[in-house]
């Protein structure tokens, strides 16, 4: 359900039971102008549009208006209709002397207004009430990003400062345990940044933006400063965002919350139930990180095994937690707290994960004995083994997905491609998060592969469109199940995933991809549990960008161009590098490194025809090569100014043969001398872009003892001297007819032969026909 901006307007107020039954009449008195309608609608939007249930509304009387009389309580429906309850309501308080407040979450039934019964809420709250405001928010902006939603509560600091209420707005609804841990999440912010600490209590009501501030005999609008709907966070990521932000300079988190300055003992903590909601003043979430901290101590001061220290993590969450947490959300915060650990206090001294009997070892002797075949490559030679790991990176735009595609439907037929074999038709499935599903099947509709290769890759290449989803523990679950759902009897040999960057997960600490630790977490906990998690044989390929470097220092070491952390190029077990030596030239280089086999050359390839092929580098120029370039530059511009004076001395009525067009274009538009022009004339001859008309008498012009005749180029017209009228514009044009050649230069033989059919023009240049 999603409010969004109702029209408000006359209509009637449906009766309430404890607040003015009585009927609305036709001529009562509009709503007062200090209410602001539009802004109670736009604050219900973003703190209500989409959950559902009933909204607790509070009406208190500000203190210092010498007023004394008692609550009012309403709960509205949290739908389209809450933004004309609440006005009417708001216009009411106002005239009463009443502040608005709401509960920011809904509950099920009227009358309920506990912690306990808020079952959902969608946003995150800071009421920043005394201090410097102003650094305090530029704190959270910093760490947390722009709130959804600036309120200026109405109340002044000493400073005569605006006090105000920050609100971040949710993807979702939190409901269930999230709830609570929405709650723990305002009270952590609060006590990072010296913030009010009443709002660890998820009943804690707030007030309306769009009524009236009363306090003292003041009077002023609790007025929204900025809101932005669309800006959302996600619960995990924020709640990440939450635990690494520092508490702000003079601020001890750990007692500036009221409500905790008492903290339990550690003892009290191990064996005191925690209820939802905060109901003992210590909520869940404080009791499960602090037992969590104290296990997470004891492994790593080497007092416990880690499988000791889970267990008794376990333990405290049955026992303890009312309702318990459910595992995932367990380890999640074990798994939080033991890296906030390491970073703080350097590595443990002693983590038994596993028992050592189960770390395979070998002697020097049963590795020399060992003669049994060795497994067939993935990929050969030796690109992708079984359980390797094959990165693959470019700069964008440089045609690397196109590359992985066209290699993974080869791998899928079981065909070679290039200098690389597969031994079968290969189980192949594709996670890709970049190209949208319609380009995606267009992309594949346009390959250009033997039919033979595609009719036998279409059932065992497996392709996602575009997915939004991070490679989290939820990711992995998910994608496993796909894979699962693909290969239903028999798992892949092959997973691939394009690009790394937008399924990165750094892990507990939300570090990027530039971390080495979150690097070995991502490759470890996230892309090979997921291997391990369906076929622990198969071959993994990453897709990854590169920075940004000089090209000779990709020459030099192309594997110091991949982005990130450094630690991915220890990781792999091969890496390919593609890139472009020159930007004004289509060839790339493929360069390649291996850890389980001989070192290999560099390729040289390129897509043409839409395929990708292999070059003989024997014809790459090694002296002088930018001259070079520069002079083949400057002879394909002689030949496109040829052929267009050509054409265009037609199209002025006159036909020329070689020495004629030689004479008088010499020295003219940078083609240089009479030898230079007929020299490159023969050349396009030759390839077939010039052809001749030994006779062109029947088109007005005098036989020629030119052993060749005139020169003719494809489509040319020649002006008869006449003109006709355009039948439809009326206007006066020349009569232009088709010159169509007699006889071309044999490629072979250079012979002048006659031409089989003048309408089909045929060129005979190796590089126009590829």
């Amino acid at each position: 359900m999603r409010l969004g901006a109702a029209v408000l307007g006359p209509a009637g107020m449906t009766p309430w039971g404890d607040f003015n039954d009585a009927a609305i009449l036709e001529d009562d008195e509009p709503a007062p102008a200090a209410v602001d309608i539009a802004a109670i609608a736009l604050f219900l939007d973003v703190v209500f549009g989409y959950c559902e249930g009933l909204i607790p509304v509070r009406g208190f009387v500000d203190q210092g208006q010498g007023l004394d009389t008692r609550p009012h309580n309403i709960w509205i429906p949290a739908d389209t209709s809450a933004p004309q309850l609440l006005a009417t309501y708001a216009s009411w308080a106002a005239r009463e002397g009443c502040a608005v407040y709401v509960i920011p979450g809904t509950v099920a039934e009227h009358g309920q207004a506990r912690a306990e019964h808020v079952q959902q809420i969608q946003t995150v709250v800071v009421d920043l009430d005394a201090g410097d405001i102003a650094a305090k928010l530029d704190h959270l902006v910093r760490h947390l990003g722009a709130p959804s939603l600036l309120v200026e509560s109405g109340g002044r600091t000493a400073e005569g400062v605006a006090k105000l209420h920050a609100w971040w707005r949710l993807t979702e609804p939190a409901e269930g345990h999230d709830v609570a841990r929405v709650a723990a999440l305002r009270g952590e912010i609060a006590d990072k940044v010296g913030a009010d600490p009443h709002f660890r209590s998820a009943h804690q009501p707030i007030r309306v933006p769009g009524t009236v501030y009363r306090k003292h005999g003041a009077a002023r609008l609790v007025a929204i400063r900025s809101c932005d709907p669309r800006r959302e966070v996600d619960l995990a990521e924020f709640a990440e965002a939450v635990a690494v932000m520092p508490a702000m300079p003079g601020i001890d988190p750990a007692s500036a919350a009221t409500p905790l300055r008492d903290r339990p003992s550690l003892d009290a903590v191990l064996t005191t139930p925690v209820r939802e909601g905060a109901q003992d003043g210590w909520t869940r979430f404080q009791g499960a990180s602090a037992a969590i901290g104290h296990f997470v101590r004891m492994v790593h001061d080497g007092r416990i095994s880690a499988e000791e220290g889970w267990e008794a993590i376990c333990g405290y969450n049955a026992g303890c937690l009312r309702p318990p947490w459910s595992v995932e959300r367990l380890r999640a915060e074990a798994e939080r707290l033991w890296a906030l650990h390491l970073e703080r206090n350097g590595p443990p001294l002693l983590r038994a994960d596993a028992p050592v009997a189960s770390v395979p070892a070998h002697t020097l002797g049963a590795l020399l004995d060992d003669t049994s075949p060795m497994p067939d490559d993935l990929i050969g030679p030796r690109v992708l083994t079984p359980g390797g790991m094959l990165v693959l990176g470019g700069a964008p735009k440089v045609g690397k997905s196109d590359f992985l595609i066209n290699l993974l439907v080869h791998a899928a037929a079981g065909a070679p491609f290039l200098r690389f074999t597969a031994p079968r038709a290969l189980r192949v499935f594709y996670l890709q998060a970049e190209i949208q599903y319609h380009y995606l099947r267009e992309r594949l509709q346009q390959l250009r592969l033997d039919p033979a290769v595609i009719a036998r890759a279409r059932d065992t290449l497996v392709v996602t469109p575009k997915l939004r989803l991070l490679l989290d523990e939820q990711g992995v679950a998910l994608v496993a199940a796909a894979i699962r759902q693909a290969f239903p009897d028999t798992g892949p040999d092959v997973i691939c995933i394009d690009p790394i960057r937008n399924l990165f997960d750094g892990g507990p600490g939300g570090e990027g991809e530039n971390d080495n630790a979150a690097m070995l977490f991502f490759l470890q906990s996230r892309v090979e549990a997921l291997r391990d998690m369906i076929a622990p044989e198969a071959g993994v390929i990453l897709a990854h960008h590169t920075k940004k470097l000089s090209k000779q220092q990709v020459k030099d070491d192309p594997f110091l161009s991949l982005s990130g952390a450094s630690a991915l190029r220890g990781f792999y077990t091969a890496g390919m590098i593609l890139f472009r030596p020159d930007e004004e030239r289509s060839e790339r280089e493929l360069h390649l490194e291996l850890r389980n086999g001989p070192a290999l050359a560099p390729l040289l390839i390129d897509k043409r025809g839409g395929r990708w092929i292999e070059l003989d580098r024997k014809g790459e120029r090694l002296v002088r090569e930018q001259i070079g370039r520069k002079l083949d530059a400057e002879r394909a511009r002689r030949h496109d100014v040829i052929l267009r004076l050509i054409a265009e001395e037609a199209e002025a009525g006159r036909l020329c043969t070689t020495n004629a067009f030689a004479a008088k274009f010499e020295n003219k538009r940078g083609l240089g001398g009479r030898d230079t022009i007929r020299d490159r004339i023969g050349v396009l001859a030759t390839k077939g872009y010039i052809k001749f008309r030994r006779d062109a008498r029947d088109l007005g012009h005098p036989y020629t003892s030119s052993k060749n005749g005139y020169l003719v180029v494809q489509d040319m017209l020649l002006a008869t001297g006449e003109d006709a009228v355009d039948p439809e514009t009326g206007e006066i044009v020349p009569v232009m007819v088709r010159v169509l050649p007699s006889h071309f230069r044999c490629p072979r033989s250079e012979a002048l032969l006659e031409v089989e059919n003048p309408e089909v023009w045929v060129l005979h240049d190796p590089e126009e026909a590829s």
